[in-house]
């Protein structure tokens, strides 16, 4: 056992225990009241984004219900190392920008394809003047609709004041720079405190980091777009469909949402099918330093949400995941893959076991109910290795290109936090038994 993996467990269950945060939050506080500041959130708008489309609606009522200064920056799209298979991302954000906007009761209308670069530029120059102006969320909305809408009059209908090139590409530069010195690299994302909070998706996050210090208005309550809620009683389906589910051992977005997938299946009888892939950075795509540390914040956040354990790790990337997936014909021959992926998933994120050492993996294999003289027969067969690339490449053809993701009849999902879309396609794809709600 190398010493990292040694090290590992303590150093990260104390990097991102819930204490940790909240010691990083009342320090901030202290400051900000002490130097007589207000709540200052700061937004991160994209404007060839549709997730920023969406955040742009709601900026007026986040203003009405809490009391903060909202401080606008316009910034470019994530470089290239932060968006793998760029073109998958674009187009299925668009999709999921509709099915958030459905969901929520939002504005917004996948056109198929995205805007006019011309048009881009005209929003971006438009938006940094009304920046310049301190009109940034009385334009927003206006600008993002001409910018998204087939049927609009284009940016000329705004009627709105541009900022020069030259101060637009200034503006640009220094809103990324900031970005990037702040530690993200997406668009459509709040930022405040040190903590970082992207779309619609993380807003209520926000939301009861406010409530907790006492900014919101008179009457405010609960958050405008709070967690979904999983079934909690089963519900007896006529003819339930197989859920796909594409993970990755080392991902911690698949770790949490695990149990939640499997869970769904026993509530409805559908079957989970488990479809494995390498890892993107074991795959040979780059993960950047700000990525990587944000997701495994987020998904600190995320869990503490969904009261799953999280956080004492012990990065199974390399032949840790190599050995881990090794077992996963084992596993499903005999009836045991939920078993195994969830035993691994808590062993490596939440109790700190070396899946590359006997000792941890020999313990993950054991309580899942699998033997472990069978599991040492089975590290020799590379079988797994052809699976795992077929499943890849599967989910690619679908449109997607990162885990954890679903599958249900046509419907195709990316993130943890989309589990309510596969349930509602179950629900609505296999129509519930007679007698049944």
């Amino acid at each position: 056992m190398s010493l990292q993996s040694l090290l590992m467990p303590a150093i990260s269950q104390r990097l991102f225990s819930r204490e940790r945060l909240l010691a990083q939050r009342a320090k901030f506080e202290s400051r900000r009241a002490a130097a007589a500041l207000p709540h200052q959130v700061h937004y991160f708008h994209q404007v060839d984004d549709p997730y920023s489309a969406l955040v742009a609606q709601i900026l007026p009522a986040l203003l009405q219900r809490y009391s903060v200064e909202l401080c606008p920056h316009i910034v470019s799209a994530p470089i290239a190392a932060a968006s793998p298979e760029r073109d998958k991302l674009v187009a299925y954000s668009r999709a999921d920008a509709q099915r958030l906007a459905q969901h929520w009761g939002l504005s917004y209308d996948d056109a198929g394809c995205q805007p006019d670069g011309a048009d881009c530029d005209q929003a971006t120059r438009t938006l940094v003047a009304a920046i310049e102006d301190g009109q940034f969320v009385e334009h927003v909305q206006a600008v993002s609709h001409a910018l998204w809408s087939p049927g609009s009059d284009g940016m000329g209908g705004t009627g709105l004041r541009q900022a020069t090139v030259e101060a637009a590409a200034a503006h640009l530069h220094g809103s990324d720079s900031l970005r990037q010195d702040w530690g993200h690299y997406l668009g459509a994302t709040l930022y405040y405190g040190g903590e970082w909070y992207w779309g619609i998706d993380r807003l209520y996050h926000l939301e009861q980091r406010l409530q907790a210090l006492g900014a919101q208005r008179a009457g405010v309550v609960g958050a405008m777009f709070p967690p979904s809620v999983d079934l909690n009683a089963p519900v007896e389906l006529a003819h339930p469909c197989t859920i796909d589910f594409f993970f990755s051992l080392r991902s911690p977005y698949s770790a949490i949402v695990a149990r939640r997938v499997f869970d769904l299946g026993r509530m409805t009888g559908a079957t989970v099918r488990l479809r494995y892939l390498l890892p993107m950075v074991m795959r040979g795509l780059p993960v950047p330093k700000a990525k990587r540390q944000y997701i495994v914040h987020d998904t600190a956040r995320e869990a503490f949400v969904r009261h799953m354990p999280f956080g004492r790790m012990n990065d199974p990337v390399g032949r840790p995941t190599e050995r881990g997936l090794a077992m996963m014909p084992l596993a499903q021959r005999e009836g045991r893959g939920q078993e195994y992926v969830l035993s691994f998933m808590q062993g490596v994120w939440a109790e700190g076991l070396d899946a590359g050492s006997d000792r941890g993996l020999r313990k993950i294999v054991e309580r899942a109910g699998l033997s472990w003289d069978a599991a040492r027969n089975a590290l020799n067969d590379e079988a797994w290795r052809m699976e795992a690339e077929a499943n890849r490449a599967e989910m690619f053809a679908l449109g997607l290109w990162g885990v954890p993701s679903f599958r249900v009849g046509d419907t195709a999902v990316w993130g943890q936090d989309r589990l309510w879309a596969v349930q509602d396609a179950l629900m609505r794809i296999a129509a519930p038994a007679k007698g049944q709600p």
